[in-house]
């Protein structure tokens, strides 16, 4: 790995890759859909909204309003009432599927709000990190930072909160990119060791935890210094001017199944011709 502040060959200080792990996440999944959503300008039209991120969106607004109260009003009544109030209509098929989903939000943060401590006072919510490795600059927010006894000892303690219906993994947990670099962030920031991540899994209520070691984090960190390294170059050259054909071939399209769920999927001609988009709701699965 690069040394941080390590010298260009032309004497200056290497100019490090400003990105988030969602950046860098893009990057790896579709170039094509990298280069329309961070370097087209215009930028090609999405398609509609979707359905599913209005529920996340209101879930976790609804979550970071609770422990924006002071401690006696965190109730799970209170998070009810929150969730009603920052709730999001776009990309259901009808008022009636919208209704129905708010309710099954609403049941999530109460039951979920039920299992926290009200005097349990979070060191961040919504918290934008950062950090500097020798290649990257790299920030993002994180949706809940505690500061836990475990085992023992203090620990920091990354929190992610997610709302999709699949079931989580020991796997999901581990090999997450963006969790490792948000561990790294804090302890850059709280000049502490934070290896602990955790997801937790609304609809179910499942904790999905992982402890990081020193080593495991330089790994999350040596990779992303890897895609970032690519994506950067990818960055420099199209800005330096390339023509169609160029740009097609150095932003590749990656034709999956995920697809499907793309925004950008009507101004790609290779996932278009492959795969019709979704409708806005159908993430949701069953119950609707």
């Amino acid at each position: 790995m690069a040394v941080q502040g390590e010298l260009a060959l032309d004497g200056l200080p290497r100019r490090l890759f400003a990105c988030t792990p969602t950046r860098l996440t893009t990057w790896l999944d579709c170039p094509r859909r990298y280069r329309f959503t961070y370097l087209d300008r215009p930028q090609p039209p999405k398609g509609p909204p979707w359905a599913h991120n209005s529920l996340g969106s209101a879930v976790h607004l609804a979550l970071a309003g609770w422990y924006r109260l002071d401690p006696p009003a965190r109730t799970s009544q209170a998070a009810a009432r929150l969730l009603d109030q920052v709730w999001m209509h776009e990309g259901f098929r009808t008022d009636e599927q919208s209704a129905h989903w708010r309710d099954r939000a609403r049941e999530m943060v109460t039951r979920y709000a039920s299992t926290l401590d009200p005097d349990d006072e979070p060191l961040g919510i919504e918290r934008t990190v950062a950090a500097r490795t020798g290649v990257l600059a790299v920030s993002g927010r994180v949706d809940r930072l505690d500061l836990r006894v475990v085992e023992g000892t203090e620990a920091l303690v990354v929190v992610y909160y997610k709302t999709g219906r699949r079931l989580l993994t020991a796997y999901d947990v581990r090999s997450s990119l963006a969790l490792a670099l948000y561990a790294l962030a804090v302890t850059r920031m709280f000049r502490r060791p934070c290896l602990r991540v955790e997801l937790h899994h609304l609809p179910t209520g499942d904790v999905v935890a992982h402890e990081h070691t020193p080593e495991t984090l330089q790994r999350h960190v040596d990779r992303a210094e890897s895609v970032g390294a690519d994506a950067g170059a990818a960055d420099t050259a199209f800005k330096a001017g390339m023509d169609a054909d160029a740009a097609r071939e150095r932003f590749p399209a990656q034709v999956t199944p995920s697809c499907r769920w793309c925004d950008f999927l009507r101004a790609c001609p290779e996932g278009s011709a492959v795969y019709a988009p979704a409708e806005p709701w159908a993430a949701l699965g069953s119950g609707d």
